[in-house]
């Protein structure tokens, strides 16, 4: 009895054995495809899929031109619409239909939040253009103001609508699903509103600081894909098997000389480079300030006599945008290895299908969200100037003051100036 139950035992353990064995193989074969088969390098369709992509960029590069030249308002008109093409992909992501179709009118209860979510963000970051566009008209002027005053309160009791709007369509049987997808639109506000309203903000503060960094977003990214696409062998990151480090290296060097040569180029034009003080469309006109004016610097001794230009002439913004730059190049392609890590944990491969060759508009946003929120706070940190400027006084005297408080004040001024010049010999 015992020889049989040991001739039994052993049959099995070793087909457990083998099948174990089996397991290990098919697994390492599929860490092999991932770190391998899918680099770009070695992609069977990757020309099918250059040429799609190629054609998709050159039409949004395009697009993106125009709306550049038409100016600050236009741009701005951009952002909301990308904002609400990501909202879109991102409420699409994680829905049910099944669930939906229980539960009328809840779709549209995101869309409260988003909209509430709009008029906070851009009424906190835009109420200094929006007073300075209606000065002109005393009735507007006051009710202007008085939104602004009370903006604050008027979102948040909008916010409150959309919470008692939210508790009372709870139903039965359906709670995981609706909290799940309250906490998800919270966290899309997070994400679309947080980090892209600073985009808004770089925008008014001068197109440039809206511009470059974007720009430097769009050649690292294109930058990675070809020096992937033709040199790639080293895997970058497990989350991207695509990622390559040969890649990566070429769209940092790429990235920093373009940061260096862009900005150049770019602040030499005032249109670019004049802060917006209000929502009008006309051509701008101001100082460029000394951060785009050129320093001359000579060559050294070593340079040959040949060589047509004694020196050089250079920006001081082009040293910041050297910053720039090396942020895009190095820490800015995490926001796209985080949206890589979610796309996978949820097993799907792009958040939509908006653009051919790149997919939905939030693959593309990915980078730029992590851009703009750094560009902002670089641009407020080391470039504006920490001193009290006569724009950021009388934005707190048209914020803060009444028509009539700043009637008193400019006469008061005037009362001033006047003892002052009597005083003068």
């Amino acid at each position: 009895m015992q020889k049989d139950g040991s001739s039994n035992d052993t049959p099995s353990n070793h087909l457990g054995r083998i099948r174990h064995r089996k397991r290990s193989t098919e697994v390492s074969q599929d860490a092999n495809k991932a770190n391998g088969a899918n680099l770009l390098v070695d992609d069977r369709n990757k020309y099918k899929s250059m040429l799609i992509r190629a054609h998709s960029s050159l039409w949004m590069m395009g697009g993106f031109a125009f709306i550049i030249y038409m100016g600050h308002l236009y741009i701005w008109a951009m952002i909301v619409v990308i904002q609400i093409f990501m909202a879109r992909e991102l409420f699409n992501l994680l829905r049910k239909a099944n669930e939906d179709r229980q539960l009328p009118g809840f779709r549209l209860l995101n869309w409260h939040f988003f909209f509430t979510a709009m008029l906070f963000t851009y009424g906190r970051f835009l109420s200094r253009q929006l007073v300075n566009t209606v000065t002109s008209d005393k009735l507007l002027y006051q009710l202007v103001s008085g939104l602004i005053k009370y903006q604050m309160v008027i979102c948040y009791f909008l916010y409150i609508a959309g919470f008692v709007w939210f508790i009372l369509a709870l139903k039965k049987k359906m709670y995981k699903y609706q909290f799940s997808q309250y906490a998800w639109t919270h966290m899309i506000l997070l994400i679309v509103f947080v980090q892209s309203s600073f985009t808004v903000a770089n925008i008014f503060e001068g197109i440039f600081w809206f511009l470059l960094p974007a720009s430097l977003i769009v050649i690292n990214d294109i930058a990675a894909y070809f020096f992937g696409f033709f040199f790639g062998r080293t895997p970058l990151i497990k989350l991207s098997p695509k990622k390559t480090w040969e890649g990566f290296i070429g769209a940092l060097v790429t990235t920093m000389f373009s940061a260096f040569v862009l900005a150049n180029l770019m602040g030499r034009f005032r249109w670019l480079t004049c802060p917006r003080k209000d929502l009008a469309t006309a051509w701008l006109h101001c100082d460029p300030g000394p951060m785009f004016k050129a320093e001359y610097y000579s060559l050294p001794g070593w340079v040959p006599q040949s060589f047509p230009w004694k020196e050089v002439s250079i920006l001081p913004v082009q040293w910041h945008a050297l910053a720039l730059g090396l942020f895009a190049s190095i820490i800015a392609p995490f926001g796209g290895f985080f949206a890589s890590g979610f796309k996978r944990a949820f097993k799907f491969k792009d958040f939509g299908d908006s653009i051919p060759g790149h997919g939905g508009i939030t693959d593309r946003m990915d980078c730029q969200m992590v851009m703009a929120v750094f560009a902002y706070i670089y641009h407020q940190s080391f470039v504006m100037p920490q001193s009290f400027s006569v724009e950021m006084i009388l934005d707190q005297i048209l914020r803060n003051l009444s028509f009539e408080e700043q009637q008193i004040l400019y006469q008061q001024l005037g009362k001033i100036f006047r003892d002052r010049r009597a005083m003068l010999p």
